[in-house]
């Protein structure tokens, strides 16, 4: 028990903002249950909300919607500002048994697609930032993105077209610490390191990117993998395991019980994203910047509003985010 309460999540403070975007550089890699596991052990920390940036028929997240009366991504209006009390109704809500002494366990959001399959496709933006100004306007304190790019592909794409990416937008964005995923296996360690190696050239900080290594069957992990993760741990800000969970394979993101080595390790990836982020920007984390309200400047009709300039990670701006133009906290 005392070594549970050691482990404990830290308090964000309240006008903190932590961007944690889940990518990966191959499908099949766990992302999702990441990225669930991350919403439920930084709800422990501050408010959260996990934002899922996959079309609706080929995300599994939209089936946690059907038991509760939401909108989603949907409801939010792209010609009218935003207020927070909207974009909260628009999720659903979410509770994560947890481990140790805190029986209620975490609440946590979730803003999805939540539409009939027959519907229209909402047209979702692809700019990071945008996903980060529609956060800021939630109010929420941690914000975990479940990301569809395959991160390697998309820095080679990007640079070639003389484009700054989707990979780069997220590494930009004010506090911002991506988690990458991979299968526990030789060729999704193999493919994950081919994407460190991107990374690195493109001279994105690998000391504030945390690795979860997603396990496939139970057992050790095979040589290869356990030499990845050597390698990946003296690069990177942290390497998790992520154990194989039979519930999870069998109701996906549905399943009611986790094992309680599951809910650990998503403790353990909130630990060590809040950890790279204390060390790269201090502890207590910083005061999140406020993105700059601008008129949404209409193409086809997007879910969200049109996007506006936010600082960036680095201290600069130009990265675009999501025009807020009458923000209110109703």
């Amino acid at each position: 028990m005392l070594r549970k309460r050691t482990d404990a999540v830290p308090q964000l403070p309240v006008s903190a903002r932590l961007a944690v975007p889940v990518m990966a550089a191959t499908g099949g890699s766990g992302r999702t249950t990441v990225a669930r596991l991350l919403g439920a052990g930084l709800a422990s920390s501050g408010s959260t909300v996990v934002l899922d940036l996959a079309p609706r028929l080929s995300s599994p997240w939209p089936a946690l919607l059907v038991g509760q009366k939401t909108g989603g991504l949907a409801a939010l209006p792209p010609d009218r500002p935003l207020t927070r009390s909207a974009v909260q109704r628009a999720c659903v809500v979410q509770r994560t048994r947890a481990v140790g002494e805190d029986a209620d366990g975490a609440v946590w959001h979730l803003l999805s697609d939540g539409q009939e399959w027959h519907t229209r496709p909402l047209n979702l933006p692809e700019n990071p930032a945008a996903w980060y100004q529609l956060a800021a306007i939630g109010g929420w304190q941690a914000v975990v993105a479940d990301t569809v790019h395959p991160l390697a592909h998309d820095l080679l794409a990007a640079r070639c077209a003389g484009e700054t990416g989707r990979t780069r937008g997220w590494y930009d964005l004010p506090f911002a610490i991506p988690v990458l995923c991979a299968a526990a296996t030789a060729q999704g360690v193999r493919s994950l390191q081919q994407a460190v190696m991107v990374l690195h050239a493109e001279g994105l900080p690998l000391r504030r990117t945390v690795v979860a290594l997603v396990a496939t069957g139970d057992g050790r992990p095979p040589v290869a993998v356990r030499a990845g993760a050597a390698m990946l741990t003296s690069r990177t800000a942290a390497v998790v395991e992520v154990p194989h969970d039979p519930h999870v394979h069998a109701h996906s993101l549905a399943a009611a019980r986790l094992r309680s080595r599951t809910l650990q390790a998503g403790a353990r990836l909130a630990g060590a994203v809040l950890s790279a982020a204390h060390a790269a920007w201090g502890r207590p984390l910083p005061d999140a910047p406020h993105p700059a309200p601008v008129t949404p400047v209409p193409r086809t009709a997007p879910a969200i509003p049109a996007p506006a300039a936010v600082p960036s990670a680095a201290g600069g701006s130009g990265t675009p985010a999501l025009a807020t133009p009458a923000v209110t906290a109703s």
